[in-house]
């Protein structure tokens, strides 16, 4: 009997211990199916919504039925929008043609946030001794202590929910316990436009009696330093501030607030330094004991008589009370999951250096920090963690960090029975951590994990093949963006960097959605980006949150193709990955304001790009040199050109799609008419590409810039071309993404798998011989010899040229996306190289898609090829299957499917060298 799961708000996909919280007060309804048989065909649905109230009683506010099969994004079926704090629960079943109704699912639980600034009743304080200052500020401890009544019917807590947020980041804790599972909170954001809260369940927390709410705060993004070049402090504020509301509701239908305002405490805290480059320093024992907790007074209050050491540390001093937010700032709860804790790593290696110094290998180039216990010592004595992502010379290479020392120290207390340590406030890029000021009594490698931090997103797709060396690549691709989600898209956690570059994420979305579903973090880092368009006065910024705008420099950046397409290349992926048009309509604003502002050349091929702009181009084009990556082997105006016909042509299909039939009409002209310019540039009549490169072609076949004549002739070109260079990358982040999909398209198949097998530099697996864990941003930042590139720009986790994973999940594997949604795809493997094994998983909005192809030999010089398809409901599979002549098609819906053929492998492999020139 078919039932339902997975029952699920908008795009959110909380833990089934978390509590949802949105400010979506119509949210739309998803599930999906399991244990449906093939004749299942539903024909309507009953949606059943109830509102919580004290005691968790369930008050029935509708049942409505809708004669429909959607099971995607179902209107939210209440006659009203829902209030602030109100909680609902949502359950659904579904009846099939037969007149049979599946089980109700289990319900579904969402709560509303705070939805204006008049449902916030608390102030915003700061700590008396802040200012505009030019080095960092130790953290900051408020407290507040409040009495509830004794456990009684009166005194009962039906619930607590505490509402809070910061001008910085935050930890909060109830009664010495830390609230929540929150890194770095509420996140990275452009501060000056939203400032996201949480909402956390504290009601198993409070008590009968006196009870401490107590608040860590530190700097973080939003007045420590960040940017380029030693960065930037005080971005979006001269200091930090706290917000907190926390509202306890009696089962007697009392209510109650404690908010921050005048009467709170603060006082510095043990964490000195709290830098998101230079890492953290905890000072034990300037540690307050029982800071909050209720009995923190009193115990101050007697250490204070007879410690003049604490007393320093431990001088309560009242808040200042600040004007509240101005209208203008969005308090939000977001679309995104938060930073988490996701898991652990342990080292794999203790090395002794040339200069005896201890190094720690975990292993894996990852993102996060060092966890220590059992830390043994004298009062006073430090021990301190450098953070680095390779050696060179058998010593942790710190050339590559720049301006950012990645370093976090802590300050022993002295405890004989040993002592904890996990920094807060900082989060580090690293695979290798230099222990010093270890007591080697004590064993280190048992004492010290890694703790892996990024975005909370689901796992969407897998990939695997009969290659063991494409394997690793795709896994370092996974890490590479797991540790570059976090909070925002950024470039490279390691360095004084960490920026939520445009470009990169522009040519990465295609293959992010396949790996992870990223849609909730990317939809909140867009509304952020035009933000910043906005600011500036329509251009987009480079990177958003925009960190560069305090430099008069960066302000006045001048439009850029490729990273500024951003605005409509990552909403049209996500349209795409979900069929959700809504993004659509929420970027619609930005994408026309950014492709009207584009500056168009004023004489001649007038709709193309000014020539006179400059641009970015291929970036990291493998032969331009390491202090100018802009150089590429192709014309940087043909790649902005090519990209303009790109989004002028997505620009066609979005505003049919939102229904603006005038702006259509608008762009499908412009885009005729650039096309035409860049074939009048750019391709000659039979052709060629005046710049002859390997991303020249890729751009001009993968963006049909071509017609179907010259498309042949350039296929057959960056054949020779990929085939002459060694099967070589000559592709920077611009045209690497499209680089075997255009091979793919041509009939070049071979040559594709070659490139994408090759092993010497620069390849994409060139790296995986040396040992790499995650994507580079040079195909070179690890040279032969072992030496880090002398280039000044060289991280060792940077996700861009990751991008192909697109075409192993796509071409090798063979599961491509043919509509949006996925309500249509197919399996079509490209059998070639010496690959005999794929397999690829995909989390749709409709459930799992799984695709296994393996061949075999028959020993008649024929192959032999079985094809296994798992198909969920809402999903059509078309299976493109190998014949001894061709292929043949078959188009499946939901069920398990095997198909089995005979085929001769009739292509050239290995492939021979171009014979050398007489």
């Amino acid at each position: 009997m078919a039932s339902i799961i997975d029952l699920r708000f908008e795009h959110y996909h909380p833990g089934p211990t978390q509590l949802l919280v949105t400010q979506d007060t119509a949210p739309r309804l998803s599930w999906t199916f399991q244990n449906a048989s093939s004749a299942f065909s539903p024909q309507s649905y009953d949606i059943e919504v109830s509102k919580e109230s004290s005691g968790s009683t369930l008050e029935l506010l509708c049942t409505v039925r809708r004669a429909s099969s959607l099971s995607h994004l179902v209107p939210w079926p209440l006659d009203r929008h829902l209030r602030a704090r109100e909680k609902i629960s949502v359950r659904v079943r579904v009846w099939d043609s037969a007149g049979q109704d599946t089980p109700w699912s289990a319900p579904a639980r969402l709560e509303i946030g705070l939805l204006s600034h008049a449902d916030w009743q608390c102030e915003r304080i700061a700590a008396p001794w802040a200012s505009d200052t030019t080095v960092s500020d130790p953290e900051q401890l408020f407290r507040q202590e409040f009495s509830l009544p004794a456990a009684s019917i009166v005194g009962t807590i039906d619930q607590a929910r505490l509402y809070i947020t910061a001008q910085g980041v935050y930890e909060a804790e109830i009664n010495g316990q830390r609230v929540g599972d929150i890194f770095m909170a509420p996140g990275w954001t452009a501060y000056d436009a939203r400032l996201p809260y949480q909402t956390y369940d504290v009601t198993s927390l409070l008590a009968g009696g006196v009870n401490c709410l107590g608040v860590r705060v530190a700097e973080g993004w939003f007045s420590g330093r960040i940017g380029f070049e030693g960065g930037h402090r005080n971005i979006w504020g001269p200091h930090t501030a706290l917000m907190a509301q926390l509202e306890i509701r009696y089962v007697d239908g009392r209510e109650e607030r404690i908010v921050t305002d005048g009467s709170w405490q603060v006082t510095r805290g043990p964490i000195r330094l709290a830098e998101i480059y230079d890492g953290e320093k905890y000072d034990a024992t300037l540690e307050v004991p029982g800071w909050s907790s209720p009995a923190a007074s009193a115990s101050i209050t007697s250490s204070l008589e007879n410690s003049a050491e604490i007393s320093v540390v431990a001088r309560w001093e009242p808040v200042v009370v600040m004007d509240f937010l101005p209208a203008t700032t969005n308090l939000t709860t977001g679309f995104t999951e938060p930073v988490r804790r996701i898991e652990e790593v342990n080292p794999v290696q203790r090395i002794t250096t040339p200069a005896g110094k201890t190094v720690l290998d975990f292993g894996q180039n990852l993102v996060g920090y060092v966890r220590l216990k059992n830390i043994i010592g004298p009062r006073g004595h430090q021990i301190t963690l450098s953070h680095v992502e390779v050696l060179e010379d058998g010593e942790i290479a710190t050339r590559p960090l720049r301006v950012c020392k990645a370093i976090d120290v802590y300050t022993l207390k002295g405890d004989a029975s040993g002592e904890h340590y996990e920094p807060r406030f900082t989060f580090h890029g690293f695979r290798y951590v230099q222990v010093d000021g270890w007591d080697d009594t004590v064993d280190l490698s048992a004492s010290i994990k890694a703790v892996v931090c990024h975005t909370d997103m689901r796992s969407a797709g897998t990939f695997d093949c009969s290659d063991p060396l494409l394997n690793k690549l795709y896994q370092n691709i996974r890490w590479g963006m797991r540790g570059n989600f976090l909070s925002v898209p950024t470039d490279c956690p390691q360095r004084d960097e960490r920026l939520g570059w445009s470009g990169d994420l522009a040519l990465f979305a295609p293959a992010a959605t396949l790996i992870y579903d990223c849609f909730g973090m990317l939809k909140n880092w867009l509304v952020d980006v035009e933000y910043d368009q906005k600011v500036l006065g329509g251009v987009p910024a480079m990177v958003t949150p925009n960190s560069t705008i305090v430099d008069p420099v960066w302000c006045r950046r001048k439009p850029c193709a490729v990273w500024h397409d951003v605005t409509i290349l990552a909403p049209w992926e996500l349209y795409s990955e979900t069929g959700d048009a809504t993004i659509l309509a929420q970027q619609y604003s930005s994408m026309t304001t950014w492709i009207d502002i584009v500056p168009r050349c004023k004489n001649g091929t007038t709709h193309l790009w000014d020539p006179s702009i400059f641009q970015l181009g291929d970036w990291l084009d493998p032969a331009a040199p390491a202090d100018a990556p802009w150089k590429s082997a192709t014309d940087a105006q043909l790649v902005a050109n090519a990209f303009l016909v790109h989004s002028l042509d997505l620009m066609v299909l979005i505003s049919r799609i939102v229904g603006q039939t005038a702006d259509c009409a608008k762009f499908s002209s412009d885009a005729l008419a650039t096309r035409q310019d860049f074939q009048n540039e750019y391709v000659s009549p039979n052709g060629r590409l005046i710049s002859d490169s390997q991303t020249a072609y890729a751009l001009a076949i993968c963006f049909d810039l071509l017609t179907p004549t010259q498309a042949v002739v350039a296929g057959n070109r960056l054949k020779y071309l990929v085939h002459k260079n060694g099967f070589r990358i000559g592709t920077g982040f611009a045209g690497t993404p499209f680089l075997c999909e255009a091979l793919a398209r041509t009939g070049h198949t071979n040559i594709a798998y070659a490139m994408l097998l090759e092993k010497t530099c620069p390849s994409w697996l060139y790296p995986v011989t040396m040992d790499a864990t995650t994507m580079w941003e040079r195909w070179d930042s690890l040279l032969p010899d072992g030496s880090v590139n002398p280039g000044d720009m060289t991280s060792f986790n940077h996700y861009a040229f990751g991008a192909v994973a697109t075409f192993l999940h796509g071409r090798v594997a063979g599961l491509r996306r043919l509509a949006p949604g996925w309500t249509k795809c197919c399996f079509a493997p490209l059998i070639g190289a010496e690959f005999d094994r794929a397999i690829v998983e995909h989390v749709t909005p409709f459930g799992l898609v799984s695709c296994t192809w393996e061949t075999k030999q028959d020993g008649y010089g024929m192959n032999t090829i079985e094809m296994r398809a798992l198909v969920p409901y809402g999903v059509t599979l078309e299976v493109v299957v190998p014949q001894e002549t061709g292929e043949k098609t078959e188009t499946v819906g939901m069920g398990e499917w095997v198909f089995k053929s005979r085929f001769s492998r009739d292509y050239e492999w290995p492939i021979k060298p171009l014979p050398p020139k007489s």
